[in-house]
């Protein structure tokens, strides 16, 4: 059973919104609508088969979104909800078109990611490099922070199986919790383990392949 001091409940400012949604403010609806749109269509579309079914999802769980903000209590946070509700959606639309998701996606696989080399969402850099693994010590500072490096990470996260690669924005990227992830996914947490393992493990993998092709040449 999940104890009440390991959820991560709304925050002042989540409260804030929510008042304020409740009350019309079209603003603050565009604003929502701006930072959540594009991570909630990656996770609708982790479940339905084609872009046009996860904007409909989208879209559908906007109008649940605003539907239910008078039931909304504070017992996690404002996007850990939403993000739940845009995931249920998204699994009933699947099931209804017999989209599964494959059972690579929860793969295991060997270690070699370390959660600590990148910054989270509150610190100076979100997603750069905070630590560095000891066989990449001797790579020049401005190449591991490089535009192109950078680029080659994306192009890695973009490559994975979507859900791996949603837990990974979600848990090293945007610097959510594993509680966060677990509520707005609908994982157990062995599931959201094993996906975040084996998404840092190949995304290591395809930087180490980057950072030393030339040097193995």
């Amino acid at each position: 059973m999940r104890r009440v001091s390991d959820a991560v409940l709304a925050s002042p400012a989540d409260l804030a919104l929510v008042e304020r949604l409740r009350a019309g403010d079209e603003a603050a609806f565009m604003m929502l609508v701006e930072q959540h749109q594009a991570p909630m269509l990656r996770i609708a579309r982790m479940y339905v088969s084609t872009q046009a079914a996860a904007e409909e999802v989208v879209s559908e769980a906007w109008v649940g979104i605003l539907k239910g903000l008078d039931r909304f209590a504070g017992r996690s946070s404002l996007r850990t909800w939403m993000y739940r509700i845009v995931a249920n959606i998204a699994k009933t639309r699947g099931q209804r078109d017999g989209r599964t998701i494959p059972f690579s996606s929860l793969e295991g696989g060997d270690d070699g990611v370390d959660p600590e080399w990148f910054q989270s969402a509150a610190e100076r850099s979100p997603g750069g490099w905070r630590t560095h693994p000891e066989d990449w010590r001797g790579i020049p500072e401005e190449r591991l922070e490089g535009r192109e490096t950078l680029e080659r990470i994306g192009r890695a996260i973009d490559d994975l199986p979507p859900m791996q690669a949603e837990v990974l924005r979600l848990r090293d990227v945007l610097g959510w919790s594993s509680e966060e992830v677990r509520n707005a996914l609908d994982l157990s947490e062995t599931n959201q383990r094993v996906l975040l393992h084996r998404a840092r493990s190949r995304v290591r993998r395809a930087l180490h392949e980057y950072l030393f092709e030339e040097q193995d040449r």
